[in-house]
């Protein structure tokens, strides 16, 4: 399989989540592990959001499953509203 093949399918995108996946239990570990970076908390929905698109991209390419897009990007949608309310919160918890 050429570069240009997997391009050309689904894969890319299950790459992709893979990444996220891998980056997501690599911040945690590394929170866990050493204290500092970000909490899961700090994150999460961001990750949520992202991750709910992927899969509606992926839902998208894949013939007949436009019923999972739909809840992907609607989740991808709650997600990034209950994030964008969280960071607000704190901001105005700050000052």
């Amino acid at each position: 399989m050429s570069l240009e093949d997997i391009y050309q399918t689904p894969l890319v995108v299950d790459i992709a989540i893979g990444f996220i996946l891998i980056e997501t239990a690599a911040l945690w570990a590394f929170h866990q592990i050493t204290g500092r970076g970000l909490a899961i908390q700090d994150f999460l929905l961001t990750v949520l959001s992202g991750l709910s698109l992927m899969l509606a991209l992926r839902c998208a390419l894949t013939p007949g499953l436009w019923p999972g897009m739909a809840l992907f990007l609607i989740t991808a949608g709650l997600a990034h509203g209950a994030d964008l309310k969280a960071r607000a919160k704190h901001k105005k918890d700050v000052h």
